[in-house]
């Protein structure tokens, strides 16, 4: 951020060009420009976050009638529930269905099968 305001602070308080600043601090002029840029229409030549999530409030929009659709069927799977919106007219990816429940702290995860009888076979 230092470097940042120092590059600023040189052309706009000093009267520098762009791609003098950028020769005597060491970045390219096309980052000068940028950061000029930034703090022309900000404010500030502060980075933005970086990360973080972007997407999820496409399936968010749906959350209602996919929890219905848990509802109504504790076992459906990722599939079908990926299907289901793509039908509504959402297409998502498995992982973002997953990343939905997972979320939600819902699972769809089935009970293990019953152990076999130690005494007698079962079929």
């Amino acid at each position: 951020m230092d470097l940042r305001e120092r590059v600023v602070a040189a052309i706009e308080r000093d009267g520098m060009s762009c791609r003098q600043a950028a020769a005597r601090f060491g970045v390219a002029p096309s980052t000068a420009i940028r950061w000029r840029r930034l703090m022309r229409e900000t404010g500030s030549a502060a980075p933005k976050p970086q990360g973080g999530d972007r997407h999820s409030h496409r399936i968010e929009a749906h959350a209602a009638f996919i929890l219905d659709l848990w509802e109504d069927r504790r076992d459906i799977t990722l599939v079908e529930v990926q299907r289901r919106l793509a039908e509504r007219g959402t297409p998502v990816g498995i992982g973002t269905v997953h990343r939905f429940f997972r979320r939600h702290g819902l699972t769809r995860k089935k009970r293990p099968a019953t152990p076999s009888s130690r005494i007698a076979r079962t079929s």
